[in-house]
């Protein structure tokens, strides 16, 4: 059965057109994807996440249990409120899901994970929290908004409750805070997102979130959809679950090394298939390129490379650039050049680092 979030019906009066996403009934756009798109890169636009699954772990063993169950370390969180992104993992080093995890006391983590996964990650968390005497707790009455783009802060700011408005301002990046809105509900705000525009993601009670919702909406922020939230996601250089990684692929697979800590002493799920991998030095390269050549790059599309051949994962026009972008997962070793299969013709692609685009730009060697 297809679930819906409380905005759908807004979504639907605002001439959604709804699509399924993981079993829920979700907005692709409003109109245009692309106008979506730019908005988030230019002014302002917001997201219903609330398909996303808000797990609250609670127990005076909780950073423990975190040590075991992340690739990356719970103990780079030291100040209340700070965020780590970190892949989960199963014991052949694959990706379970990727998360985000916010200290909010010793004995209170907050997990924020995938809605695609949402089974599958509770079931695996529990079973490995039990042994901690860790409780937890799915916090299925929270929604979560999404706010992005450069004027998404301020826009954001004039619905929070003026004593608190200071306080949020000065809110660090990969950081989290509890604030009241104007109208007095309870908001987890978290200075977070899936654009690589600054702005907030918003938890805030279900029973508040249309009227958020069309608060925002009052002020000028025009809604998004999924489609835009995927263009904008890998122009930024970011993973999407279930396309770029899975279980069968590990974090030094998907160009997430940087989220693996090895630090001395700690035994999290998978390490020893991470250390073997690191120093074979012979792990699959997940790699960014740029077509020059019209057309579009599209999952699944095989990829020619001097070592032999790989695929195309994510895979899109990019509006901001005005060309084919897409992330591309080959064998290990030098390259060469790079060509994609599109119908039979190898069509030539240039390897560049991602992301492609930071804070509305292109970046260096990107554009030609």
């Amino acid at each position: 059965m297809t679930r819906k979030t409380l905005l759908n019906d807004t979504h639907r009066a605002l001439g959604a057109k709804m699509v399924d996403f993981g079993g829920w009934d979700m907005p692709i756009h409003y109109g245009s994807q692309i106008d979506e798109h730019h908005l988030v890169r230019t002014a302002a636009g917001m997201f219903d996440v609330s398909h996303m699954t808000v797990v609250d772990l609670e127990g005076a063993r909780s950073r423990e249990f975190l040590r075991m169950l992340l690739a990356n370390s719970i103990d780079k969180l030291k100040v209340i409120g700070k965020a780590l992104y970190s892949c989960m993992l199963n014991e052949q080093g694959g990706v379970i899901d990727d998360l985000i995890v916010y200290y909010l006391g010793e004995d209170l983590f907050r997990m924020v994970v995938n809605a695609s996964t949402r089974e599958k990650d509770l079931a695996w968390i529990r079973q490995h929290a039990a042994a901690f005497g860790v409780d937890v707790i799915e916090r299925d009455e929270l929604a979560i908004i999404a706010v992005q783009g450069p004027q998404a802060r301020a826009q954001v700011l004039a619905l929070v409750a003026g004593s608190d408005r200071a306080a949020l301002d000065r809110l660090a990046r990969f950081a989290g805070m509890d604030v009241q809105s104007a109208a007095g509900v309870p908001l987890f705000v978290a200075r977070t997102g899936y654009t690589g525009e600054d702005g907030f993601e918003i938890l805030l009670p279900q029973s508040a979130v249309v009227t958020f919702w069309n608060a925002l909406l009052a002020g000028g922020v025009k809604p998004a959809g999924l489609g835009a939230r995927d263009t904008l996601r890998l122009e930024a250089g970011m993973n999407l679950y279930g396309q770029d990684m899975d279980e069968a692929v590990t974090p030094y697979e998907a160009a997430l090394g940087w989220t693996v800590s090895l630090d001395e002493g700690r035994a999290f799920i998978g390490r020893g298939v991470l250390e073997a991998q690191k120093a074979a030095g012979n792990a699959r390269q997940m790699l960014g390129v740029v077509m020059d050549d019209k057309g579009v790059l599209r999952h699944g599309q095989k990829v020619l490379t001097a070592q032999g051949e790989g695929e195309i994962l994510s895979g899109t026009f990019s509006p901001t650039l005005g060309k084919a972008i897409a992330f591309v997962r080959v064998p290990a070793g030098e390259p060469g050049a790079v060509r994609v299969d599109i119908r039979g013709k190898e069509v030539p692609v240039r390897v560049v680092k991602f992301p492609f685009v930071r804070d509305g730009q292109p970046q260096p060697g990107v554009i030609a």
